[in-house]
């Protein structure tokens, strides 16, 4: 069973955007259940569908698989909850982790959150100064929450 550790935090300032070039990334949801989600996405000319199940602490069951392109592009259109998420993803190494900056588009403008994937929850990483405040906990922030709740739509 795989496993996927992973912490959530809001982006500030500018600076991390000489660091990485960014990647869009389209993808939308099959289902987007409290206990499960089924994602589908576009990366570049790649296609991926993933399963994950219920974050516990910072840790959840995730399952992904590279599928056809076309089908992908298909299920987007015809069959993906709406609105599609929208995002340029940018990977920034800092020390031993992968920061992935995503920066969001469309009805989710403004939104820019940094990830880290870790090997255990208590795994120490360095935090560059353009890290924020730690959202892994907030729903609001989950990719399948901002398509009923699209962040455009938020009271700031």
């Amino acid at each position: 069973m795989a496993k996927e550790i992973e912490r959530k935090f809001l982006v500030c300032g500018e600076q991390w955007r000489a660091l990485a070039q960014g990647t869009v990334y389209r993808q939308g949801y099959l289902s987007s259940v409290k206990e499960r989600t089924v994602r589908i996405r576009t990366i570049n000319d790649k296609a991926y569908l993933t399963i994950k199940g219920i974050t516990v602490s910072a840790t959840r069951t995730e399952y992904e698989y590279e599928i056809p392109y076309a089908d992908c592009c298909a299920m987007l259109d015809e069959l993906a909850e709406r609105p599609i998420i929208e995002k340029k993803r940018y990977k920034i190494p800092v020390g031993e982790v992968v920061w992935e900056i995503d920066e969001f588009l469309g009805v989710n403008d403004g939104l820019i959150v940094a990830e880290v994937e870790l090997k255990s929850e208590d795994q120490q990483f360095d935090k560059p100064a353009w890290i924020g405040e730690e959202v892994s906990g907030d729903p609001r922030y989950f990719n399948s929450n901002l398509v009923a709740n699209p962040y455009t739509t938020w009271e700031k």
